[in-house]
C-alpha cells in the first residue's frame, strides 16, 4: 500500500504553488506555475480565474503521473484574499477577478465606511477595521451599482481557493477567517453590515471550518475521489507554515506583499490593524502591506536584472546616508496607513545613485514599511515581540533577511520550507483527514527552522534615523498624492 501523503495548494498573487508531502513533512514533489495579472487601466488589477484552475489541475496531474497517490489522504487549499470573482450558477466567471491590489472600488468603499461607526466596527471585529477598496462588500456594491445585469446573474462572490474548491468538487464553502471584514466574533456574517448592500448576503458562500470537507475531486480528473478541504487564507495558512500557533508568537510572511502578525488574546483597538475573530483559540493581529516582493520584482524588470542579481548588488552596497529613501507604495498602501492615493517614490537620488543603491533602497524601504506595520500590530496585541518567524519567497535572500532584522531590531527566524502557504494548506488537509491529532502537534512535527538572523547593534541608529525619515516622507507627500485621481470608478 502507498505511503500516506498530503497535497497543499496555494493560489497566490503571482503563481500557483503546490507540494506533495508525507506525514513527516518531507516534500516528495513540488509545483509552481505563474499566471498573468492584467492592469488594463489605472487602479484596475485583474486575473482570469480560469488560470487558477489550470494551475491547480496541472499540479494534481503532475503529482499523479509521477507518484503513487494511492495513499493520498487529502488536498488542502490556501489563497490570496480580498481577491474576488463573481460567478454564475454554473460557476463560470462573469468578470475578471478583482485582485486585492485593485483600487477601482474606493468610492464605494468610502461610502460604505461612512455608514459604519468605529464603535460598530470594534463591536463586530474587535477593532476599527476600515472598509477599503479591497473589501468584499465594496466590490459587491460596485458591481451592483455599475453592472446590475451581471449582478442579477451572480450566484456567488468567491475567493480563489473557494472558486477552485467549487470547480474541483461541485460544492461551495468558505471559512470565517478568510471572510475578512464580514464576520463577527461569533464567526457569523454580520447581517447589519451586509444589509447595506441588497442581495450581498445570499451571494456569499456558507461558512465552514478550515478542516471541513467540501467534497471530493470530480470523476475523470486527476486525483479523482480525493477529499478537498476548505483551507485557509494565505496569512493563516502561512502562519501555520512558519510555526506560529501559540500566544505571543510573531510572524513575517514575505511574498508579493509583506504580512506581519502577532498572536495575543489581548485586544487594544488600534487604527490600521486587522484583528481576526478568535478561532481555534488563536487571536491574530495582522497588518498586510501593499507591495513587498512586488517592489523588488518591479525594480528587477526596470533594471533588467533578476532577483538574485539584485540581492548580490545589495550585498556589495553598504548602508549609508547616500542610499535613497524608498516608499514602496506602488499601488497605494494598506496597513497601517490604508491610503489608496499614496504612490512610490525614491527620495534624495543623486548623480552617484546606481543599481546597487536603488536595490538597497527598495529592500530597506520594504523593511521599513513592514516595521511600521508590525509596530502597529504590537500596539494592537499589547505585546512587544523579540523574534519573528519569517517565511515566503521574499525571505529567500540572506541579505534582505538581515536588513529586516536590523531595521526591526529583532531576530528573524527563517523556516526551512519557505513556501509557507503550501505547507500550511497541507497541514490543514492532514487535520481534516484525521491524520494528525492537533494543530500544534502538526506544526511542531512539520515545521523546521533553517537559521536565525540577529540584529546588529551598530545598525540600530542608522535604521532608527531612516525610519523617521521614511515616516516624514510619507507625511510630506500625503497632500501632494491626495491631489491626484486614484482610480476610475465608472467601470466594473
Amino acid at each position: 500500500m502507498a505511503d500516506a501523503t498530503l497535497i497543499g495548494i496555494d493560489i497566490g498573487t503571482g503563481a500557483i504553488k503546490a507540494v506533495l508531502m508525507d506525514l513527516d513533512g518531507n516534500p516528495l514533489a513540488t509545483f509552481a506555475r505563474p499566471y498573468p495579472t492584467a492592469r488594463p487601466r489605472p487602479g484596475h488589477v485583474e486575473q482570469d480565474a480560469r488560470d487558477w484552475m489550470k494551475g491547480v489541475l496541472a499540479a494534481l496531474d503532475g503529482f499523479a503521473k509521477a507518484n503513487d497517490l494511492g495513499g493520498l489522504v487529502g488536498i488542502g487549499l490556501s489563497s490570496q484574499v480580498n481577491t474576488h470573482v463573481f460567478v454564475d450558477g454554473k460557476a463560470e466567471p462573469l468578470l475578471p477577478a478583482m485582485v486585492w491590489q485593485d483600487g477601482r472600488c474606493g468610492e464605494d468603499a468610502a461610502a460604505l465606511d461612512a455608514r459604519v461607526t468605529a464603535e460598530q466596527k470594534t463591536a463586530w471585529f474587535g477593532g476599527p477595521m476600515p472598509i477599503d477598496a479591497s473589501h468584499a462588500l465594496a466590490r459587491i456594491a460596485h458591481v451592483a451599482r455599475l453592472r446590475p445585469d451581471l449582478y442579477a446573474r451572480t450566484r456567488h462572490v468567491l475567493l480563489p481557493k473557494d472558486f477552485c474548491a467549487l470547480k474541483l468538487t461541485g460544492s461551495v464553502a468558505t471559512d470565517p477567517i478568510a471572510a475578512v471584514g464580514l464576520v463577527n466574533g461569533d464567526l457569523a456574517y454580520v447581517d447589519e453590515l451586509l444589509d447595506l448592500v441588497p442581495g450581498a448576503r445570499e451571494r456569499l458562500p456558507p461558512l465552514a471550518d478550515f478542516t471541513h470537507r467540501v467534497g471530493t475531486v470530480r470523476s475523470g480528473w486527476p486525483c479523482a475521489g480525493a477529499p478537498v478541504f476548505v483551507g485557509a487564507m494565505d496569512a493563516w495558512a502561512g502562519m501555520f507554515g512558519v510555526g506560529v500557533t501559540r500566544q505571543h508568537d510573531a510572524m513575517y510572511l514575505s511574498g508579493t506583499s509583506e504580512v506581519l502578525g502577532v498572536l495575543s488574546q489581548d485586544r487594544v483597538p488600534t487604527p490600521g490593524v486587522i484583528v481576526f475573530p478568535t478561532y481555534k483559540g488563536i487571536t491574530l493581529h495582522v497588518a498586510p502591506t501593499q507591495s513587498g516582493g512586488a517592489s523588488l520584482a518591479w525594480l528587477s524588470t526596470l533594471l533588467g536584472r533578476d532577483l538574485d542579481e539584485l540581492s548580490m548588488l545589495v550585498a556589495g552596497t553598504p548602508p549609508s546616508p547616500s542610499v535613497p529613501v524608498f516608499l514602496p507604495h506602488l499601488q497605494g498602501e494598506r496597513a497601517p496607513l490604508w491610503d489608496l492615493s499614496s504612490r512610490g517614490v525614491f527620495a534624495r537620488v543623486d548623480a552617484g545613485t546606481g543599481p546597487g543603491q536603488l536595490s538597497r533602497s527598495v529592500m530597506e524601504g520594504v523593511a521599513l514599511s513592514a516595521r511600521l506595520a508590525f509596530e502597529a500590530t504590537e500596539r494592537s496585541a499589547g505585546f512587544t515581540a523579540e523574534r519573528l518567524n519569517i517565511g515566503g519567497g521574499g525571505a529567500r535572500s540572506d541579505t534582505w533577511c538581515q536588513i529586516r532584522a536590523d531595521a526591526f531590531g529583532k531576530v528573524m527566524r527563517r523556516v526551512r520550507v519557505l513556501d509557507a502557504g503550501t505547507l500550511g494548506a497541507a497541514i490543514i488537509a492532514g487535520l481534516g483527514a484525521g491524520a494528525m491529532p492537533s494543530l500544534e502537534a502538526a506544526v511542531d512535527r512539520l515545521v523546521t527552522f533553517e537559521r536565525d538572523f540577529e540584529p546588529s547593534p551598530r545598525m540600530r541608529g542608522y535604521y532608527d534615523a531612516k525610519f523617521g525619515k521614511y515616516q516624514d516622507l510619507y507625511a510630506d507627500l500625503k497632500p501632494f498624492n491626495a491631489g491626484f485621481e486614484t482610480a476610475p470608478s465608472d467601470d466594473a
